[in-house]
């Protein structure tokens, strides 16, 4: 790997243990994946705090929330102090709602331990936002931007809507890049790797959040890990209907990037998306697509009666809490089932202040922040039947926790919620 002066000073320990640790982790890192410098960045969402009790024994016998960074963050057995961040860094969602630890089966001992790691990190000059879309609350980084992010969706929106530059990272490789400003120059840092080389040709309006979430699903079970290029978009998709789109491909896949002719920033022109070249196969997704791809993702769903709704995955915007509130305004839930709604804390700090949550709490609903059901691993006590409108949670949760979903609407969710039956449309 070819290192600058500076970054050769880093690694050296000229700038303290940590920032030598982190330079070592990056050098090798980037020796793997075949990288032949770093690139620097300024902006980093990672997760930096920590949660669980094995994290907890491991503070309280191996040296504190220093070793706990030093080992989990830092891959170095040996403990350094921990340094305050040099890049602009983001905390990612966590693995259960502090607000809620009841709720999320959290004990009193380890509600504490968590906010003492969050005032840590807090401390490091980490921006405490507890999201998945840190895009929504804050960090929103300009075209062209290297950044360094974790989180399946919030990678495929840096890279496709706003057209910033991030590979799928993880927990270390982000917290080396929050102290060093650097992370490997490969992937999606580089011009050639970001251009569409599979072509989606829609035969159909593909117009609401539920319809985005399909068409995600159905192409990243055929894209994997490739940039798809999709051609005849009628209305522009906005922030909920892009944030289910790239969410569901990301899950069902492994698409890190892809472009829609005219909308996002890199695809003005299907020529400027493929840089020129043709697409090596272009597929076309119409109604027969959609209804099996719809069939597939319920084929777990048997029984109608719903225990459990969850909305937010990822985090709902402040105008899907809106739309929540007015499908929920005077009715209630059914006392057999439970309605949750996840957020980044600064929405929900607005949707009270809108009145929003109000409404969600007077019908018997409850908005939840930092995490989801997948993340926490967390339902109400006896749900074996959940109601999605997120195709992403539709697809994990079933396997994480062995229940049973149904994928649909959020006007379908939220009438399950009240109805306690899942009624197809």
């Amino acid at each position: 790997m070819q290192l600058t002066d500076i970054e050769k000073a880093m690694r050296d320990g000229e700038q303290g243990a940590a920032v030598a640790k982190a330079m070592d982790l990056l050098i090798r890192y980037g020796e793997a994946l075949g990288a032949e410098r770093l690139v620097e960045t300024r902006n980093v969402c990672g997760t930096v705090t920590a949660t669980t009790p094995f994290m907890r024994d491991f503070a309280l016998n191996k040296g504190g929330l220093d070793a706990v960074f030093s080992e989990f963050n830092l891959d170095s057995a040996e403990v350094v102090p921990v340094p305050k961040v040099k890049a602009f860094s983001s905390h990612l969602q966590l693995g259960f709602d502090p607000h809620h630890p009841q709720e999320m089966g959290i004990s009193e001992q380890q509600l504490r331990f968590y906010e003492r790691s969050e005032a840590s990190a807090a401390r490091m000059g980490v921006q405490i936002l507890n999201t998945c879309t840190p895009y929504q609350v804050g960090n929103v980084p300009t075209r062209g931007e290297h950044c360094a992010w974790m989180e399946s969706s919030a990678v495929i929106y840096c890279n496709s809507v706003l057209g910033a530059r991030t590979n799928a990272e993880g927990r270390e490789s982000t917290s080396a890049a929050m102290i060093t400003c650097r992370i490997p120059d490969w992937g999606f840092h580089r011009d050639e790797f970001r251009l569409g080389t599979l072509g989606v040709q829609l035969d159909i309006p593909v117009e609401s959040v539920e319809d985005w979430g399909l068409l995600g699903y159905w192409m990243g079970q055929w894209v994997q890990d490739r940039v798809p290029v999709i051609h005849g978009v009628g209305a522009v998709p906005n922030l909920p209907r892009l944030k289910h789109f790239g969410a569901a491909a990301s899950s069902s896949g492994g698409v890190e990037m892809y472009h829609i002719v005219g909308v996002t920033p890199e695809a003005n022109t299907a020529e400027q998306a493929y840089g020129g070249r043709r697409a090596l196969e272009v597929r076309h997704y119409g109604a027969r697509e959609r209804r099996e791809t719809l069939e597939r993702i319920n084929a777990n769903g048997s029984e109608r009666k719903v225990d459990y709704v969850m909305l937010g995955c990822p985090h709902y915007t402040i105008e899907q809490i809106w739309e929540a509130a007015q499908l929920l305004e005077g009715r209630k839930i059914h006392a057999d089932c439970a309605l949750w709604i996840f957020t980044p804390r600064a929405i929900k700090e607005v949707a009270t202040r809108n009145g929003y949550t109000r409404i969600i709490e007077a019908a018997g609903g409850k908005i939840m922040t930092d995490s989801c059901s997948a993340m926490s691993r967390a339902v109400p006590p006896g749900t074996r039947v959940v109601a999605l409108d997120s195709a992403k949670q539709a697809h994990y949760l079933p396997a994480i926790l062995g229940l049973q979903a149904w994928f649909g609407t959020t006007e379908q969710c939220i009438e399950a919620a009240c109805s306690g039956q899942w009624r197809v449309a």
